[in-house]
């Protein structure tokens, strides 16, 4: 199994993290600002990531370093677990529903750090949120995991659901970019398979949904 444990220490924020990419979703998150617990909690089981991660921030300041660390340390998680990154692709996107919005994220990495983020939120907060923190959450683990983030609300009423179906495309498309390579040869072979036999693809049920 791909693990990493990082600890991250400053003047402003303690954070423990240890990340199993290779897990079934489960999470035990706190950083003192509940929302963005949320967002992290469906981040884990969306991906199906096993992730505890702990951070004491200067909430009395300000929730600006609490993010964004937070951001850096579960970038530098991904690039730890993953090492050298074979026998995975490299790339993946996701185009995620949230009832009547929908988000989009893509993620390569490519050992560059790059990050467009467009929310589409037009309200400073959301929950507990500072909703402008989103962009700094995003483009700390891009810094982190040395990645190309790219991410966008393409419709949506509810600023809660904008933010939600980023949060579950970046998980769903990082899922996607450790998984595809594998799906991909099961296909090939299953599709060599049927055209000796029937020349039909197998039924949905067969699929296959976890490694």
């Amino acid at each position: 199994m791909r693990k990493a444990t990082v600890e991250r220490n400053t003047a402003e924020t303690q954070i423990k993290l240890v990340l199993n990419v290779d897990g079934r979703g489960t999470y035990k998150i706190s950083t003192g600002i509940r929302f963005f617990d949320h967002m992290l909690d469906l981040f884990a089981r969306h991906g199906g990531f096993d992730l505890t991660l702990s951070c004491e921030g200067d909430l009395d300041v300000d929730q600006h370093h609490t993010v964004e660390d937070v951001g850096i340390a579960l970038g530098e998680a991904f690039d730890r677990a993953l090492g050298d990154k074979k026998g995975i692709n490299r790339a993946g996107y996701f185009l995620m529903p949230m009832d009547e919005t929908l988000g989009i994220a893509a993620v390569d990495l490519s050992g560059r750090a790059a990050t467009v983020v467009d929310t589409q939120v037009k309200v400073p907060i959301v929950g507990d949120l500072q909703t402008e923190l989103v962009y700094d959450f995003f483009e700390g683990f891009s810094r982190g995991a040395r990645a190309n983030v790219h991410l966008k609300t393409m419709y949506g009423r509810s600023n809660h659901h904008k933010i939600e179906a980023l949060f579950k495309a970046f998980a769903r498309a990082l899922d996607l970019r450790r998984r595809s390579r594998k799906i991909r040869q099961w296909f090939a072979r299953r599709i060599r398979s049927c055209c000796r036999e029937s020349e039909t693809l197998p039924p949905c049920s067969d699929w296959p949904t976890r490694d």
